[in-house]
């Protein structure tokens, strides 16, 4: 079986500049004057004509120091109470899925309620995490 192509497959391309009957003569659709109409001319997709980029009219709101900022792993008092262990750790926390690497710093919130006597080590703790931990009877420990 031969391979045919179907009717109208493959289109001529524009021939610019070619006279006035073509359409595209005399400036070859480029226009007259400006960058646009010399040779070399790259069109950047960002580029917007000399008006004030996009990215410098957007207000930029509040302040974030990447170079300096603590990135944690956040855990909630609810998540722990699931945990049997009365230890819980780095290494507990990763065996249970609740963090994906226990070598990075993990901090725990107040959100929940615990009923047993945890002791907890970890990076950092909200206040309201240790005020929950130890009207529980639990013990807390800063890495």
């Amino acid at each position: 079986m031969k391979l045919v192509k179907p009717i109208n497959a493959t289109k001529n391309s524009k021939r610019v500049g070619r006279g006035p009957g073509s359409g595209l003569g005399k400036t070859a659709g480029r226009g007259h004057k400006g960058a646009g109409q010399r040779s070399g001319f790259k069109h950047r997709y960002w580029f917007e004509g000399g008006q004030v980029p996009l990215h410098r009219r957007v207000p930029t709101r509040g302040f974030n120091n990447f170079n300096f900022a603590k990135s944690y792993e956040i855990v909630n008092l609810s998540q722990i109470a699931k945990i049997k262990s009365k230890n819980i750790n780095a290494e507990v926390l990763l065996a249970k899925g609740l963090i994906s690497s226990a070598f990075v710093a993990v901090k725990v919130l107040g959100n929940g309620d615990i009923d047993k006597a945890y002791n907890i080590t970890a990076s950092a703790f909200s206040a309201s995490a240790v005020k929950k931990i130890e009207e529980a009877g639990g013990k807390v420990t800063v890495q």
